[in-house]
């Protein structure tokens, strides 16, 4: 399994901050073509809430109609078939993903790694996203 990813960074909700990174990850196949080697290719939003040992993951699979960087887009970018992007590098992004986790009773204190399917939230945040 290849990862990478960056520094976390720093978002305030209300009176909670948060520690979030994005990191790109994938399985490589050196059997396969060049174009092909790099197998199931994911986004993860990874975030905690600052001084808690929990963690939730975010993830972004590549799929039929899902989009994710795959050599030809630029880290963070996960989109649709029907051209509809988010940008896992933008606060704003990051905010309307963690606000949408917790409408779904993600709870920042659990002190175990949650993992949910970023596509699940996709469209709610979309649209928050799009009206603001």
């Amino acid at each position: 399994m290849v990862r990478s990813g960056r520094k976390p960074r720093r978002c305030v909700v209300g009176d909670e901050m948060f520690l979030w990174s994005v990191e790109h990850a994938h399985r490589m196949d050196d059997a396969a073509p060049l174009v092909s080697r790099h197998q199931d290719c994911r986004e993860i939003l990874a975030v905690r809430r600052h001084g808690a040992r929990g963690r939730l993951q975010i993830v972004f699979r590549r799929d039929v109609g899902r989009l994710v960087p795959d050599g030809y887009l630029p880290s963070g970018a996960v989109g649709t078939a029907d051209d509809v992007w988010l940008n896992l590098h933008e606060p704003g992004t990051v905010r309307a993903l963690i606000d949408e986790a917790v409408a779904r009773g993600w709870n920042a204190g659990d002190p175990t790694t949650t993992q949910i399917d970023g596509w699940a939230l996709f469209d709610g945040v979309a649209s928050r996203r799009a009206n603001s």
